[in-house]
């Protein structure tokens, strides 16, 4: 069993009646930034901004629209940080978690979007903590930055076809082309 969830790093909540007619813009304060930071191992979120639409829908509210950010991070290879940005749809379901389970011997249809429901309880959800996530899932880890192959070269690792010596050419030699 888990504990309680730690609280968010970047908090917005919304209340889930009335929606807000407007797209929500989503703009991280610095502290919200070295938090966003901290939480994903990055050098710096420099920036984040999403603009998010909300609808209702019959079992869910669906909210889309898009994230940009600026961080800096590390390279998968060297280490050292470079800048990277990030410009990612953003489409999520909210669903409230007091909905009827279904029967063991229900039928349940799914569609495409209903694996990825984020489920909330009372009268507001955290829109902030989804966009939080959404960062989190758009950052590739394994990032190669400018001196990936200074790196590699002075750790002796060589691209495959690249190798030297006796070894190598016998390899090249069983090898068919």
């Amino acid at each position: 069993m888990s504990g309680p969830l730690p609280p968010s790093e970047l908090p917005r909540m919304i209340k889930a009646r009335p929606l807000p007619a407007e797209p929500v813009l989503i703009e991280a304060s610095p502290e919200e930034l070295s938090a966003l930071a901290a939480r994903f191992g990055l050098g710096a979120v420099e920036s984040l901004t999403a603009t998010v639409a909300l609808d209702q829908r019959p079992r869910a509210i669906r909210a889309t629209g898009r994230l940009h950010a600026k961080i800096m991070q590390p390279c998968a290879i060297s280490g050292e940080d470079f800048p990277v940005t990030i410009d990612e749809p953003v489409d999520l379901r909210f669903v409230e978690e007091n909905q009827r389970a279904p029967t063991p011997d229900e039928e349940i249809e799914l569609e495409a979007d209903d694996c990825d429901e984020i489920g909330y309880a009372g009268e507001m959800f955290d829109l902030g903590e989804a966009i939080a996530q959404t960062l989190g899932l758009a950052i590739d880890p394994y990032a190669e930055g400018p001196e990936a192959d200074t790196a590699r070269a002075a750790a002796g690792i060589v691209q495959e076809g690249e190798q030297l010596g006796p070894l190598a050419d016998l390899l090249a030699g069983l090898k068919k082309d």
